[in-house]
């Protein structure tokens, strides 16, 4: 694509000059607009009614997840792509446990890649106590090709009628309140209302790729009540060839900002095409503002990958900052204080072509003006990269940035 040609693009996409006269910025105008070209571009409808509360940091994740299990009477459906070590793993286990052998039916989904590190005892004992376990793609009986695409959804549907998705794996590493190395920066959120079938729906397609059995007598397909104002799109991505769901979703609201866009990202290695979207919105007067890891991150390969776009990105006016405290793997995007986008995908080419996600775009005031505080007192903690002394860093860095590039297509 040319850069003309891009251009004309990007300004009939963002909606042309008007988009950014009074009559575009009023909240609700800006609300419908959204959720208009999100549901025709992406061909899913969005609910009403729901009730969302954002969760920061494993002390709040944790004991909200556990207490849902807890409190389940007839289903319990958890999926995830890290189930690792440590105390909380215990937890989960525990109380999945209690509850199949309570009577409740629970599934249990895991990664064949990303939670290979479970303990065995965990699993036998929750096998043990009836829980159905199941694996998505283990390596070992894949081709090269299937182990690239990972099932990376995290969901937790408890009853039918609460949820839970977002970034957190069940690990000690999300244990705390990020206040050190150790605990991991991290938000989820818990859903409640019509939003849920589409969060249980991402459960329901894995799971019947890995079990004979989609429901059973325990499912009761009750009604959701609408117990919230926000109103919610649930947009699931799945790997295949060509254009995706979750490109689309990422593309209408980077086009659609007209004040301000915010993107915290755990994994930054995006396409040369959608480093051009941040940059254009920035030139055309977004306040665009980018959150990413800094020298705690799990995936270094990936976060030299992000940075060799930090020269075109912060020449356009765009401000990135990188986390210091700990791992930043938070996967939020917020616009112009009245949209968000929160759930397992990152912004990167493996979130976007490679592995199995899912996202809320959550039309809301409120629920966006939390994620935006928590964004402001991440970016408190964070460094600011300077233009003129990126362009200045050393030729070991640069070089390590070079070297990923043949790879960044898989990160």
């Amino acid at each position: 694509m040319t850069q003309q040609t891009y251009d004309e693009t990007r300004t009939s996409e963002a909606g042309g000059p008007e988009a950014r006269g009074p009559e575009a910025r009023g909240p609700e105008e800006q609300k419908q607009r959204l959720r208009r070209r999100l549901e025709r571009l992406i061909g899913i409808a969005a609910t009403e009614g729901n009730e969302l509360v954002a969760l920061r940091n494993g002390d709040e994740i944790f004991p909200a997840m556990l207490a849902a299990i807890r409190a389940a009477e007839h289903t319990v459906d958890m999926m995830t792509f890290v189930y690792w070590r440590g105390e909380v793993a215990h937890e989960f286990a525990a109380a999945l446990a209690e509850r199949a052998r309570a009577g409740v039916r629970v599934r249990l989904l895991l990664d064949g890649f990303g939670a290979k590190e479970i303990e065995r005892d965990l699993l036998d004992a929750m096998d043990e106590a009836g829980v159905q376990v199941a694996w998505f793609r283990r390596p070992t009986r894949l081709s090269p090709m299937r182990q690239n695409h990972r099932c990376h959804r995290k969901v937790l549907v408890t009853d039918e009628h609460t949820a839970f998705t977002g970034g957190v794996g069940i690990a000690e590493e999300w244990s705390g309140d990020a206040r050190n190395p150790d605990e991991w920066r991290d938000t989820h959120v818990q859903v409640r209302g019509p939003a849920v079938d589409g969060i249980a729906a991402a459960f329901a397609q894995n799971w019947a790729e890995c079990h004979d059995d989609l429901y059973d007598d325990h499912d009761r397909f009750t009604a959701q009540e609408q117990p919230g104002r926000a109103t919610v799109q649930v947009v699931r991505g799945s790997a295949s060839f060509g254009w995706q769901d979750m490109q689309t979703v990422l593309r209408v609201l980077i086009t659609s900002a007209q004040e301000r866009l915010r993107l915290a990202t755990a994994y930054f290695a995006p396409d040369a095409y959608f480093i051009d979207l941040l940059a254009a919105a920035a030139r055309r007067g977004v306040r665009v503002e980018i959150l990413l890891p800094g020298p705690h991150t799990d995936q270094r390969a990936c976060l030299l990958a992000g940075r060799q776009h930090y020269q075109t990105l912060v020449d356009a006016g765009v401000d990135v900052r990188e986390y210091q405290p700990t791992m930043l793997h938070t996967k939020i995007i917020t616009v112009d204080g009245v949209c968000s986008l929160i759930g397992s995908t990152n912004f990167n080419r493996r979130s976007m072509e490679h592995d199995e996600e899912v996202v809320l775009a959550v039309l809301d005031e409120d629920f966006t003006a939390r994620l935006d505080t928590d964004f402001e007192a991440d970016r408190k903690r964070s460094e600011p990269i300077d233009p003129s002394r990126w362009k200045r860093r050393p030729l070991p860095a640069r070089l390590a940035e070079a070297a990923v590039t043949p790879i960044r297509r898989f990160l």
